[in-house]
């Protein structure tokens, strides 16, 4: 008899698929290139159209290439349907835009991704879609926000510079009461490490460009949920604006895939021990990564996630240049946005929490730790921060 899907363990769902007798006992799913799908007879045809939701007709709408991935995702966060897009932000512009309409109200946690936040509160302001950002932390300021025409509660737990957490849970429980939809973005904890869908959110989207893909090659988003909501997503904001995921961007996204459970494992392990290095030092003042016993959520996110991700920030007492020198001396680290692949970045923030003081963005990739440590240690000393400090 054979298992349940679901039943499976994360790390046998991306590696292992079935016999694929229809190519041939290929070992990885083929890629689909090409546009449309034709049918040996106006009956099949009509038949197909009838059900396009489900069946291939033109590639804009369905290709079995990245419709295997997207059936990869949502067994993975427990969705019953999964829909790829081109990138991270469309993924999130299609959600937003299937909850809401004119007149509507969203409520959004004020650490959201920053383009997020702008298409809130500036793109959708033109359509008289009014915006309110939120302390994410307080469960009273998410419950006193709501107002009557308030459709949209939007997450992002953790966030990606301070990341501060959401009780996803409780944060669902008020939503609901109120009528209200919860999208959140995993992003950061990818489905290995938190499965929002199972803690009462009604969709989830992720930048499949992150840890998903793995290897700084692909550019992608996905949205996951009940079926009802992906149909109509797949309606509307998915067919009509056209941000969809070519074939060849999901079998490279497939391929990372397979080892992203081994590589979270490995990055989880590498993130903490960091993080633990920098704690140590007498001139970092905080290290925000919700893994250590000393971030004020620690324990939330034992509570509602299985694991920790690499990508953390650290406030320092030395000012925003120093940083920036430290930041040109690493020569393990590359400088730039993004995250989620093999290599290691940093990004020194302009904003600083006090003068003389600075925010510095760390992703620790697949280096070993002790050369990262060593690294980091050798740049503190080439800005004289040990002689500052002690």
């Amino acid at each position: 008899m054979k298992r349940d899907e679901q039943s499976k363990s994360k790390q046998t769902l991306v590696v292992h698929d079935g016999h694929d007798e229809r190519h041939h006992g290929a070992v990885t799913f083929p890629i689909y290139q090409n546009s449309l799908f034709t049918f040996s007879s106006v009956a099949e045809y009509e038949q197909a159209t009838a059900d396009h939701v489900n069946r291939h007709l033109y590639t804009r709408g369905n290709n079995p290439t990245v419709n295997e991935l997207e059936k990869k995702l949502a067994q993975l966060e427990g969705a019953e349907k999964a829909r790829c897009f081109a990138s991270g932000m469309a993924a999130i512009s299609a959600a937003i835009l299937s909850a809401v309409q004119s007149g509507d109200h969203i409520l959004c946690i004020d650490q959201a991704y920053g383009p997020a936040r702008s298409f809130m509160s500036t793109y959708l302001r033109k359509f008289g879609i009014e915006t309110t950002f939120v302390d994410g932390t307080s469960l009273e300021s998410i419950r006193t926000a709501i107002r009557p025409n308030t459709s949209l509660l939007y997450l992002e737990s953790p966030s990606s510079m301070f990341f501060q957490l959401q009780d996803i849970t409780e944060c669902a429980r008020i939503a609901h009461e109120a009528g209200v939809l919860v999208l959140i973005d995993n992003t950061w904890s990818t489905p290995i490490c938190q499965n929002p869908l199972q803690l009462g959110a009604d969709l989830v989207i992720h930048s499949i460009s992150k840890y998903i893909s793995g290897h700084s090659d692909a550019l992608g988003g996905f949205i996951a949920g009940r079926a009802e909501l992906m149909d109509r997503i797949f309606h509307n904001e998915f067919s009509l604006i056209g941000g969809i995921m070519t074939a060849q961007t999901a079998a490279l996204v497939m391929r990372g895939l397979r080892t992203l459970p081994v590589r979270l494992k490995q990055q989880q392990e590498s993130g903490l021990a960091i993080a633990r290095f920098l704690e140590r030092l007498p001139f970092i003042r905080r290290v925000n990564h919700p893994g250590l016993p000393s971030h004020p959520q620690h324990e939330l996110a034992r509570k509602q996630m299985s694991g920790y991700s690499s990508l953390l920030s650290f406030e320092a007492d030395l000012a925003p240049e120093q940083m920036k020198e430290w930041a040109s001396h690493l020569a393990l680290f590359r400088i730039g946005v993004s995250w989620g692949g093999y290599e290691s970045l940093v990004l020194v923030q302009a904003m600083a929490p006090k003068e003389g003081s600075s925010y510095v963005r760390l992703y620790i990739g697949l280096e070993e730790p002790d050369d990262i440590t060593a690294d980091m240690t050798a740049a503190f000393e080439a800005i004289g921060a040990y002689d500052d400090k002690g």
